[in-house]
Parts: C-alpha cells; structure tokens; sequence
C-alpha cells in the first residue's frame, strides 16, 4: 500500500435485476475466473431462495443480513517502542460493507451443502438470523477489540 497516494476508488455500477450495487459487490465477490453470468444466477438464485423461505423480500434479507454481519470495531497491529499492540480501531462504512460481504461469501464456500446457490442463500438466511459462520467472525473480531481496549490510547 502506498504511504503518499490513496488508492482511486473504482464505482461499481449497479446490478441489472434489482439495480442495486450491494449486490452488484457480492456478485463480485462470488465470480471466479471472470465468469460474471455464472455469479450472477447463483447470487441471484440464492436470493431468491432465501426470500421465499423467510417470506420477504429478497433484497430486504440481503440488505439485513449485511447489515447485520457488519464489524462497529477492528484491531490492528501498531509498533510502538519494539513492541506490536493490537490496537482497537473504529470501522470505516465501506470497509464494513466490504469484510461483510467478504466473510458471507467465504462462510458460504466452507458449508456443506450441494451448490453454491443452497450454501449462499442458507449463508444469507443464517445471517438475518444472527447465526452462521459470518456472524460468528464478526464476534471474534468485536471480541478481539473489547480484549485489546487497554491499548486504545496507541490509536493514532
């Protein structure tokens, strides 16, 4: 990473069925190698499929499984006087956004279910529940700041 430059934030455009770019960025997040119509149907499967069985929207249950993996704090390592401290630090909007839907996708691929659209939309409805494997890293991560609060007076 650069010290002198921050990175040029690229806009990611909408996706075309719900005109959202929250999806458009899982669906980012679920391609491999460049194949964006296989992303795309899967993500959009999962949705909705995880909207039928909680009766709701689909893009309301993604929008609120997000929201609810979201991180509020992060440590990260400082070095102060030969030593490293994990220093807990507060969460920016859009990197909240971004591990959110990093550790949702991730989550998903570890599960034990046949094909991704049943992994992810079993992932999305944990999610909206307060359960999963996505929930679970956020709380480490809240648990790993709240353990490190004495070194918050390194944070600069």
């Amino acid at each position: 990473m650069s010290r002198r430059n921050a990175a040029v934030k690229r806009e990611v455009l909408p996706d075309p069925l719900y005109n959202s770019t929250m999806v458009s960025k899982v669906i980012n997040q679920v391609m491999l190698d460049g194949k964006k119509g296989i992303a795309q149907s899967i993500v959009y499967t999962a949705m909705k499929n995880a909207g039928e069985k909680l009766n709701a929207q689909p893009l309301e249950v993604l929008t609120q499984s997000i929201e609810n993996i979201k991180p509020k704090l992060e440590t990260k390592a400082r070095r102060v006087g030969g030593a490293n401290y994990q220093v807990p630090l507060d969460v920016s909007a859009e990197r909240q956004q971004t591990l959110a839907i990093r550790w949702l996708v991730l989550c998903a691929r570890k599960r034990n279910e046949r094909g991704m659209e049943n992994r992810l939309a079993a992932e999305i409805m944990d999610a909206y529940n307060q359960t999963g494997g996505a929930i679970r890293k956020r709380d480490d991560m809240h648990r790993q700041a709240e353990a490190n609060k004495a070194f918050a007076h390194f944070r600069w």
